[in-house]
């Protein structure tokens, strides 16, 4: 089973106010639950910490978070685990999930970094997945990851997000955006790394809009509309894994509610159409 259902969006403090400006049941009519990062509102408190708790009364809310660094060489950060689990048991929040790279070591490196695709790194952050699941107390996702170099690899990246995913008994955050965005830079067939996922493990999805620095570079940088050829990738997640949760990110560059509305309405559009295309498919 799903932690949520339907069609989510990503919960910014810059949403804050156009949120609270809605009329009443105006998110609940295209919105059917919520993502925030924990480190970005846990011990927050005041006006802020009211906000979101009555949002987090409304509608579901899941977790995704931004610096637990779980291929980094740095000790794990147990310390943030127990705040997070602490965050996550106060709001009733339905999942975790984090980014299947690293962003510190002696200090915050403040970007994400793709960790080698080797056996090592293979055995090694499925250690620090376990030890995660074992403190928060429940199994999370990790995400598959944009990255813009592969230095040392001796697996291909979806080996090695199989790899990951069964050594730690984890689940899978799929983002297809981060699949398209990849397929450009390190050209591979976007379809071909989709259908090789491990659909059973995923416990829900991300779209988003990136950049086109060139017509062979993307970057990933949730500041845009998101384009037809990821809208078709999303069609084919669907068609190949069944209809799972997806939620839009949009980091920056916010247009007005009735924008974002019409993409989160996309979303639901794909997954009516994939739902009508074959009602007896499910996660399996």
């Amino acid at each position: 089973m799903f932690p949520v259902t339907g069609t989510g969006l990503g919960l910014r403090r810059a949403l804050l106010g156009p949120l609270q400006d809605l009329p009443p049941g105006a998110l609940e009519s295209h919105v059917d639950f919520l993502e925030v990062a924990p480190e970005n509102w846990i011990g927050v408190g005041g006006r802020l910490g009211r906000a979101l708790r009555a949002l987090t009364e409304r509608l579901p809310f899941v977790c995704h978070g931004l610096s637990l660094s779980l291929g980094g060489p740095a000790p794990l950060d147990e310390t943030l685990l127990h705040k997070i689990k602490v965050f996550l048991d106060q709001h009733d929040i339905r999942c975790y999930t984090e980014h299947l790279s690293y962003c510190s070591d002696a200090g915050h490196l403040y970007d994400l970094m793709p960790i080698p695709f080797t056996e090592e790194a293979v055995a090694y952050v499925a250690a620090r997945i376990r030890r995660t699941q074992d403190i928060l107390e429940r199994r999370i996702g990790i995400e598959n990851v944009s990255y813009y170099a592969a230095p040392g690899a001796e697996l291909g990246e979806a080996e090695f997000i199989n790899a990951v995913v069964e050594a730690a008994d984890c689940d899978l955050l799929l983002d297809v955006n981060n699949i398209y965005v990849n397929s450009i830079n390190h050209r591979y067939d976007p379809v071909a790394f989709l259908e090789a996922m491990p659909g059973h493990r995923v416990m829900y999805g991300h779209i988003a809009g990136h950049y086109e620095e060139a017509e062979d570079l993307r970057v990933d940088t949730h500041g845009a509309k998101v384009i037809s050829d990821v809208w078709q990738l999303l069609d084919r997640a669907y068609d190949t894994f069944g209809v799972y949760p997806t939620l839009l990110e949009r980091d920056f560059n916010f247009p007005p509610m009735t924008e974002l509305f019409a993409e989160t309405e996309q979303i639901r559009a794909a997954q009516a159409r994939a739902g009508a295309a074959d009602p007896l498919r499910h996660h399996g």
